[in-house]
């Protein structure tokens, strides 16, 4: 299975050309072709709006948008634009952030096959010590780089408080896990993660930094700043669907904007870990 980068729009391939044709009624079809042409368009295009104005979906109580894809399909991942939906955008309830507005945003929507149930997740996402040596692809150097540099598990949200990693029976519903990571530009950060739903059948998790993360001993993330949402929904018994949303806030430090695709092959490597797929293989998603 291969993640991959899909803008969606709307456009259709009729060339609006058509020959001359001087039989009766030939006129009158033209011209309901015509009519059915814009009522489509216009359709095509009230949608279009609806979804930029709402933005990403996920999958609690309405449809999601984007869409999951076919099972033997890539991964959709999107990098949303403020020029989508305003400055002021405000996430869905579910995600229970209260900051509106973003300065990048990153979907990934996906169905895969996955044997080991819900618990199998749950240990993988508890092996916080197992994030060392995630890669990714760096769009500044041109290859593939180690995102993660470390990472351990915390008994609390202070520095130095070392643990094992966390177990399936530890991450019960409504659980809040705090762990300690060190990626290749900010450095040390400590992350809080909140386990909101743990079913058999449905798994949500969600994570945000709760120190300021530093580049180059500047600020650019400020606690709660960098946010992430996870939806793992089985389908049937080996068909998993998979939905995130990664955000910075709107307050971001600037030096941020205009790494579009950096946050995307972040996102990306984080997908592909969770789903068992190596996190370098080829080929990346933004380049």
């Amino acid at each position: 299975m291969r993640a991959s980068l899909t803008y969606l729009g709307t456009g259709n391939n009729y060339d609006g050309h058509m020959s001359a044709d001087s039989r009766p009624g030939a006129l009158a079809r033209t011209w309901t072709w015509h009519r059915v042409r814009f009522v489509l368009s216009a359709m095509l295009l009230c949608q279009a709006h609806g979804y930029a104005q709402s933005g990403p979906q996920p999958p609690c109580g309405r449809e999601p948008f984007p869409p999951y894809p076919d099972l033997d399909d890539s991964a959709i991942v999107k990098s949303w634009s403020k020029s989508d939906f305003g400055r002021d955008w405000k996430p869905p309830a579910c995600t229970v952030w209260t900051g509106v507005g973003f300065t990048t945003l990153v979907t990934i929507v996906a169905r895969f096959r996955h044997t080991a149930g819900a618990e199998g997740f749950l240990r993988r996402i508890g092996a916080i010590s197992e994030l060392a040596g995630m890669r990714y692809w760096s769009t500044t150097h041109k290859q593939w780089q180690t995102l993660i540099v470390e990472a351990h598990a915390l008994t609390g949200a202070q520095p130095g408080q070392r643990r094992t990693d966390f177990t399936p029976d530890e991450m019960k519903e409504g659980k809040v896990l705090y762990f300690e990571q060190a990626d290749n530009l900010s450095g040390k950060g400590i992350y809080r993660m909140h386990i909101a739903e743990a079913s058999a059948d449905r798994l949500v998790f969600d994570v945000e930094n709760v120190s300021t993360m530093r580049y180059l001993f500047i600020p650019f993330l400020h606690p709660g700043e960098m946010q992430s949402i996870y939806f793992l929904d089985r389908e049937s018994e080996n068909v998993w669907r998979y939905y995130s949303i990664v955000r910075t806030g709107q307050n971001a430090n600037r030096l941020i904007l205009g790494n579009e695709s950096s946050a995307i092959n972040r996102a990306a490597a984080f997908y592909r870990s969770l789903v068992g797929i190596p996190t370098s293989q080829e080929p990346p998603v933004a380049r």
